[in-house]
């Protein structure tokens, strides 16, 4: 099979299946541990919101509010970051996507409206 893969990465693909299985915790993060032949394995870090010591804590305490509820299904986590593209920075970052040959097309192509 050639062309048929599939979009996301395995460690969002792990992200969510933890999210889906603990929906009273919140995802943080996650990492890469070992692979074998068939499997890779990732450590997700998981936040609980209703504990006192994260709500308490003003470094982590923003994963409280109900906004932050399942990232891990909206590419909101590094990993679903990394597969929509997000993860580059600075100036005229936003001229390489889609594509540079698109961009470029984009901006010495002449489109009229027709009425």
């Amino acid at each position: 099979v050639k062309y048929l893969k599939f979009n996301r990465n395995l460690r969002s693909v792990a992200e969510e299946r933890v999210g889906q299985v603990c929906g009273n915790l919140r995802v943080l993060n996650s990492y890469w541990i070992v692979q074998d032949s068939t499997y890779k394995y990732y450590e997700v870090i998981l936040v609980d919101p209703s504990h006192k010591a994260i709500r308490k804590d003003a470094r982590i305490n923003w994963i409280v509010s109900p906004v932050h509820k399942h990232r891990e299904l909206r590419g909101l986590t590094a990993a679903g970051k990394k597969n929509r593209g997000l993860v580059g920075k600075g100036h005229r970052y936003s001229k390489t996507k889609p594509s540079r040959r698109s961009v470029w097309k984009r901006h010495n192509t002449l489109s009229l409206r027709r009425y």
